[in-house]
């Protein structure tokens, strides 16, 4: 089975993409989704969030994970193909994705991954899944036969590539949709039957894709395949899950940060000499933006400190322990603060970077948080030798930016 291969995208019909794309399911909270689209003076009949947060339809007190909720999403995508809103190419293709975000700007490929190479570990993983959160999106997936949320995925280094897809979005775009947070989103549909074979063959000789956000869609897209399998359901679209995949130099990630509710009994004097233990301290006279691995910026209310960790603990050998961010919970939150579990331990929040260091000073300045941590970006060489050895990342550890849309392309299952 090849690494990825063109499909038949359910797509916006023509002039419709506004009306549609909305942001991924996992980035707004129900009262945000329904707020977005019922909460306005222009209502918003069509956009993806009623396929992809259906209980926004439904009465506020529904369980987002009810019955009624997947069967939701089924009837509202009904009634958008009935609607002809959105619409089916009839030819198996591959569609160019382009995503810009002021200066930043990254051009990747809508296509079908294969999941036997998902299983293999040829598309390389970094982080553990829940099997709530993988529940829900098989369930998604079963109940409109379709895979409407996209896997991020990159390529390592690859000038073909680079220059097929370059070549595939050179023209006027089908769809250009301006979302409500300033990220333009471009797609270009890819017919050309000998385009479509150079991509096919330049991304077959690939020894690797990468997640780099998507776990849990990709983990379902494998259990569906597995079940259909099961039941007899042989070579059929479910063996391969929707991704766009952007080359690994063009991916932005951005800072993910930390905040701590309490000092672990501490006062202020008494942690920072703790700190000091493992770490340089310095004070500084303006928010500290760490400008380098090993360089953290530490908040307590109304200052700022900048961190150097020593060098001699940072083991250089070890892809996992040697981020930044296992290096702050092996020698900072760990053993001075009392946090040793990240996904459990209420005491401990994580800030996107996209909100900016003075959403740290807020949340400190206000009382609700004693301590923030401002870290240095994970680079994307990180997270590809963190998945090429097995292993995974500490939780919170990426922040990707721009997002991908919802809607625009998606993966029915035949």
């Amino acid at each position: 089975m090849p690494l990825i291969k063109p499909f038949r995208g359910l797509r916006p019909a023509p002039g419709r993409a506004a009306d549609i794309a909305a942001p991924p399911y996992d980035v707004l909270s129900t009262a945000e989704a329904r707020l977005i689209v019922h909460g306005s003076a222009a209502d918003k009949p069509w956009s993806f969030l009623h396929i992809s947060k259906p209980e926004i339809d439904l009465p506020p007190d529904t369980d987002p994970h009810a019955p009624e909720v997947y069967a939701k999403a089924a009837s509202n995508l009904q009634k958008m193909l009935a609607s002809g809103v959105l619409a089916r190419d009839e030819q198996d293709c591959y569609y160019a994705y382009r995503l810009t975000m002021g200066a930043h700007v990254q051009t990747g490929l809508v296509a079908a991954a294969s999941v036997a190479d998902y299983d293999s570990n040829r598309i390389r993983k970094h982080e553990f899944t829940r099997p709530e959160k993988e529940d829900d999106r098989v369930r998604q997936i079963e109940a409109v036969g379709a895979q409407t949320g996209p896997v991020l995925l990159a390529y390592p280094h690859s000038d073909a590539a680079d220059v097929l897809i370059a070549q595939a979005s050179s023209g006027t775009p089908d769809a250009d949709v301006t979302a409500d947070d300033g990220i333009r989103h471009m797609t270009w549909v890819i017919r050309d039957t000998g385009t479509v074979a150079g991509i096919s063959k330049v991304f077959d000789a690939m020894p690797a894709l990468y997640i780099a956000d998507g776990h849990h869609r990709s983990a379902a897209a494998s259990r569906v395949a597995k079940g259909r399998r099961n039941a007899g359901a042989l070579g059929s679209d479910a063996d391969y899950f929707l991704a766009v995949i952007f080359p690994h130099h063009q991916m932005k990630i951005m800072d993910y940060n930390r905040v701590v509710k309490d000092l672990n009994g501490l006062t202020d004097a008494d942690f920072l000499e703790c700190v000091g233990e493992c770490f340089a301290v310095e004070s500084a006279t303006s928010a500290v933006h760490p400008a380098q691995p090993t360089e953290f910026g530490l908040y307590l209310p109304g200052r700022w400190f900048k961190l150097t960790i020593q060098p001699e603990l940072v083991p250089h050998n070890d892809p996992v322990a040697k981020l930044d961010v296992s290096l702050l919970s092996d020698y900072l939150l760990g053993p001075v603060l009392g946090i040793a579990d990240l996904r459990r331990d209420k005491r401990i929040d994580f800030v996107g970077g996209i909100r900016g260091l003075s959403e740290l000073e807020k949340r400190v300045d206000s009382g609700e948080m004693a301590v923030a941590f401002a870290l240095h970006a994970t680079r994307m060489e990180d997270l590809m030798a963190v998945a090429d050895a097995g292993e995974v990342m500490p939780p919170k550890s990426t922040w990707f930016e721009p997002k991908l849309a919802d809607g625009l392309v998606s993966h029915v299952l035949d």
